[in-house]
């Protein structure tokens, strides 16, 4: 393989890692101020101007608490668990499109680590080794609270991810790609899935909360009844491995539902811009703002709704999204059918 390819591909690898953890690190920030605006309180306005360095005095507390594991925990797999979360959270990332490509030094760099022909089911591949992180760490924690969440988190991630995949299944039948470079360019100007797949989006979006343990599904972790859930017995960084793998998340999945949904970093007009470098700054502009409008959903959500009762969590899986997640996909493979028959 080409030298020069290595080295474009891990400075691309360490840029996007650097931006998605400081973005996960603002994220934490984001949301203090959105739960603040509310419930009409200011929110974290102490450290720095406009409070802006609180998410660093929050990681640095967390680098420096003293690192407590049970007496009783399964040590290793104690410290296994969030490093499984972390690393399946961070490598997710790898098959999103962020743009086209943009010039430097003659060399035309795709703006994308890995454009492989299967990236809908590498991302559901990764998607389903999470809940491993989770199930190890609250077993090893030795915690009957912490068990009993790792059992909620595994069942419920493993309910919803069959809705997950029979909404994307629809998608890839309609555009005929598991390549989310090729959706993305397929929905060019304002050609958007979401017109296409409007009930497909609401399932998917529903699913993308459940599997990130956001509210109102956070039942893996609701201190009412758990304590903390299966990171109880967590302190230091291995729980801000956790933490840090929550917004990560929500962070890709924000990013996915832009490329599969509403377009990627496609932008009404992008046919008039003729500078190749301009374009691709815009289309990483574009592509961001659709993520943050997201992430910024997912956190409306959370401090809107109430949270699920358990059975009501997995009555609303098994019974509705399902069931509906089937119509949707034999409507459109209905329509597909009529379209090829015509």
């Amino acid at each position: 393989m080409d030298l020069a390819l290595i080295l474009e591909k891990l400075t691309l690898i360490v840029i996007i890692l650097a931006i998605t953890l400081v973005i996960a690190l603002y994220l934490t920030f984001g949301e203090r101020k959105i739960a603040a605006f509310f419930q009409d309180r200011i929110g974290p306005n102490r450290v720095g101007p406009w409070g802006l360095f609180q998410p660093f005095a929050d990681g640095g507390k967390l680098l420096f608490k003293e690192e407590i594991i049970p007496k009783t925990a399964e040590k290793w797999l104690f410290i296994l668990g969030p490093a499984i979360a972390m690393i399946v959270a961070t490598i997710t990332s790898a098959v999103i499109p962020w743009g086209t490509s943009i010039e430097i030094f003659g060399r035309n760099v795709q703006l994308q680590v890995a454009d492989i022909n299967i990236g809908v089911l590498y991302v559901m591949g990764i998607v389903s080794i999470g809940v491993y992180g989770i199930m190890i760490g609250g077993w090893a924690s030795n915690n009957k609270y912490s068990l009993y969440g790792a059992i909620r988190a595994s069942a419920q991630m493993i309910s919803y991810e069959l809705s997950m995949g029979l909404s994307l299944i629809a998608i890839v039948m309609m555009t005929g790609t598991l390549s989310l470079r090729e959706m993305v360019e397929q929905q060019a100007g304002m050609n958007w899935n979401i017109w296409y797949q409007p009930l497909g989006f609401l399932l998917f979006f529903t699913c993308a909360l459940a599997e990130c343990n956001r509210a109102p599904f956070d039942l893996a972790e609701c201190e009412t009844e758990l304590i903390g859930g299966y990171h109880a017995e967590y302190s230091s960084m291995k729980l801000g491995f956790y933490l840090f793998a929550e917004y990560i998340n929500m962070f890709v999945s924000s990013a996915i539902i832009a490329c599969v949904y509403f377009g990627g970093y496609n932008f009404p007009g992008q046919d008039l811009i003729t500078d190749h470098n301009l374009l691709a700054i815009l289309q990483v502009v574009v592509m961001f703002a659709k993520i943050f409008f997201f992430t910024f959903v997912f956190m409306w959500i959370r401090w809107t709704l109430p949270r699920f009762r358990y059975d009501q969590l997995m009555r609303l899986g098994w019974k509705s999204m399902i069931p509906l997640a089937i119509i949707n996909l034999v409507i459109t493979g209905a329509i597909l059918g009529l379209k090829y028959f015509n």
